[in-house]
């Protein structure tokens, strides 16, 4: 990782530019290399790798698969996610339900849309789960696996710019729940028509519209998967055209490779 103070640029990447992987129980639209996708010029940005727009058919899922030396954030648009990994974690994963795993040294997990599977999981149903997984490298390699969820529905109705994943320690008691990497956050808004959220000054910023069509100060209309990678400028205001959710990553430093 390196602080630097680089080059002003918004570069707008649109929704039907991305990468898909598109198989029988799986949609995947990628906004970065990812799996047989590798594109050299799009690894990352700042210090965000993976940012995978999934939709995953009811009984089906990732079977179990091990992750090292990465934060893994996990955000539900709609339907629920079970998770269960090698440290004995287990939950659901729902909208307004932040999710954490630190891959640390090593870890398996496991991400189905089947909670009807666990105990009194009630009634198999055929929803889909939309949600978008998001890796971030942590500042220090090696540490003790660990997993962490908490429920922020509340604190998005207020329409603002919501600290949901934070390594930074301004943060500290703010963020619902703690990645390690003290120098990247993730914010989530939720925007009625009208409504307006101003983006933090960052280095470098990705802006993800999950659902719904915003305007982007100075950029003009953003619709559902489109994104923006913001370098050495922020502070801009993001508007909503009609109901719609964002996801903001916030970051001070950026990797080298």
């Amino acid at each position: 990782m390196v602080n630097v103070t680089p080059q002003p640029t918004v570069d707008i990447r649109r929704a039907a530019e991305r990468p898909t992987t598109k198989i029988d129980w799986l949609d995947s639209k990628h906004s970065f290399s990812f799996g047989h996708h590798y594109d050299p010029a799009n690894t990352h940005h700042g210090l965000l790798l993976v940012s995978n727009d999934d939709t995953v058919r009811a009984g089906a899922g990732f079977e179990t698969h091990p992750h090292r030396d990465m934060e893994i954030v996990t955000w539900v648009l709609r339907g629920s996610l079970v998770h269960q990994d090698s440290t004995g974690n287990s939950g659901v994963i729902y909208p307004g339900l932040a999710q954490r795993m630190s891959a640390g040294r090593g870890i398996l997990h496991s991400e189905k849309n089947d909670a009807w599977r666990l105990a009194g999981g009630g009634d198999p149903h055929d929803e889909p789960v939309h949600f978008v997984q998001m890796w971030v490298v942590p500042d220090e390699q090696g540490i003790t696996p660990g997993y962490e969820q908490l429920e922020i529905d509340g604190e998005l109705l207020g329409g603002g710019l919501v600290p949901v994943a934070s390594g930074m320690e301004r943060h500290d008691g703010a963020s619902a729940i703690r990645i390690r990497n003290r120098y990247a956050a993730l914010h989530v808004a939720r925007l009625g028509a009208g409504q307006s959220v101003q983006l933090p000054d960052a280095p470098y910023l990705h802006l993800f519209v999950a659902r719904g069509e915003v305007t982007l100060e100075g950029a003009g209309p953003l619709h559902t998967g489109d994104a923006v990678r913001f370098t050495g400028v922020g502070g801009q205001r993001v508007t909503g055209v009609e109901p719609a959710e964002v996801l903001v990553w916030e970051m001070h430093a950026a990797l080298t490779r």
